[in-house]
């Protein structure tokens, strides 16, 4: 068959976080449903978790993840570890190479799509006559304040202290306050991965360097100047591959726990509910879990509080669900984000910043609440929505990242109900015109798919 003729082969190899492999998924599934085969590289565990309906033109390739000295045997993902044990888990993916290596050798994958932690990848896919490109999943504000790839390599040009990340850099050429709060970067484990002696800086600047394409999960109507200065810093094309917006949505064995919640939702007056969820992965401690939830409480508003299995050491502080029964809804685990956010009664989300929970969330217009997870990307994303007018940070200390309960409350009435929020409610639902737009988005996964046959005709 001729080389023009033959559908491309790609292989995809996501970070091992939750988080990172669905967007990659959604990029799978699009590439699939064109007739593209799709390798989809990953972990046991993994790819267990990962929905059984897949196109037949995906292929899960599974490759066991080594054992190190440090990672517990069952952990394969961020989600199986407490924050400071991730270095164990870099150092076990590191020592994927050989297998990646061996697959790529046995197959005849045109491209691999990869993430920034592998920087090892691109070199070991060049000597084997496959293209590089390299998919982010955070949006192009991040990369710019991370910055171009010649000062990321040394792992230290970049910067040499945790305060260096707390201002803008003097590469953006555009009005901005998106930096980093000392706070969210004291106690960062990629600030220096001690387990590697490198630094995620580092990783991502050779992963960059030895790519033929970025593609970055964001579109030019959000990020426009963005995505210029980035192609300017990198010097390869910058392709967005859109938001991805989730299109699906899934309960499964949960339907009867969101038949409640849905008929409790469905007797809240419009608008009127905000919705609480910080992701799988965050921790927070005792005494800022019971902060938080007094300023939920005193906000006097209806609310749905999903509380992940990870949230917190002390989870719900004793007394709270008495004392806001019927006001709010307590959902441990699991939840079906999306429904909750798509109902009509739900009006603002107070959310960890994580990029794809704020896509979910602008998709529907809800307005946000913005609480910083406080790793890896959370605190930009909080800056770049806030200044975007579609929400709010909660003030907190910059040093040591505390708040106050009156704070959350006050952030909270200001998003949901007062005159003052009037402005950020009206963004947020103007939002829905790019984010929730699937058709638009969609153009630009055609625009990435067409920049990866144009790579394969050029070889």
């Amino acid at each position: 068959m001729d080389n023009k003729e033959k559908k491309l082969h790609i292989a995809m190899f996501p970070w091992l976080a939750y988080g990172h492999l669905m967007p990659f998924l959604e990029v799978a599934t699009f590439l699939a449903r064109k007739g593209y085969r799709v390798s989809f590289i990953s972990t046991p565990k993994n790819l267990q978790q990962l929905p059984a309906n897949l196109l037949p033109s995906i292929t899960l390739v599974e490759l066991p993840l080594p054992r190190v000295h440090g990672l517990p045997d069952s952990a394969e993902s961020t989600s199986d570890l407490p924050y400071n044990m991730v270095p164990y888990l870099k150092k076990a993916y590191d020592l994927l190479e050989p297998a990646v290596a061996e697959f790529l050798a046995n197959s005849d994958v045109d491209w691999m799509i990869q993430d920034f932690m592998s920087f090892w990848l691109p070199q070991k896919a060049s000597r084997l006559g496959v293209k590089s490109a390299l998919f982010s999943i955070c949006n192009a504000s991040t990369l710019v304040f991370v910055g171009p790839p010649s000062l990321l390599v040394d792992g230290q040009a970049r910067a040499k202290t945790a305060e260096d990340l707390t201002v803008v850099p003097e590469w953006v050429t555009y009005p901005t306050k998106v930096a980093f709060r000392l706070h969210e970067v004291m106690n960062e484990e990629d600030f220096l991965d001690s387990e590697s002696n490198m630094s995620a800086f580092e990783r991502g600047g050779k992963s960059i360097k030895g790519c033929e394409i970025v593609a970055v999960r964001t579109c030019g109507e959000f990020e426009a100047e963005q995505l210029s200065l980035l192609k300017k810093l990198y010097g390869i094309p910058v392709v967005p591959t859109g938001l991805l917006p989730p299109h699906n949505k899934s309960r499964n064995e949960e339907e009867g726990r969101w038949s409640e919640l849905k008929q409790w939702l469905d007797d809240r007056e419009e608008k009127s509910v905000f919705y609480i969820a910080l992701g799988t992965e965050v921790t927070l401690s005792q005494e800022f879990m019971r902060e938080l939830a007094r300023g939920i409480e005193q906000s006097g508003l209806p609310f749905v509080w999903v509380v992940g299995l990870k949230a917190s050491q002390g989870s719900i502080p004793p007394g709270f669900e008495s004392r806001v029964s019927g006001r709010g809804f307590i959902w441990t685990g699991w939840a079906p984000q999306l429904d909750i956010l798509a109902h009509p009664s739900v009006g603002g989300f107070l959310t960890h910043c994580g990029w794809s929970s704020v896509i979910e969330a602008l998709g529907q217009g809800r307005a946000l609440i913005l609480f910083s997870g406080g790793t890896s990307d959370q605190g930009l994303v909080a800056r770049l929505m806030d200044e975007r007018r579609v929400g709010s940070e909660v003030p907190r200390n910059d040093r040591d990242g505390s708040f106050t309960s009156d704070s959350v409350a006050e952030t909270i009435r200001r998003v949901m109900v007062e005159a003052e929020g009037e402005e950020v409610r009206a963004n947020a639902w103007a939002m829905r015109e790019i984010f929730g737009n699937v058709e638009l988005q969609h153009r630009y996964l055609e625009e990435f798919a067409r920049a990866l046959e144009q790579g394969r005709a050029s070889s």
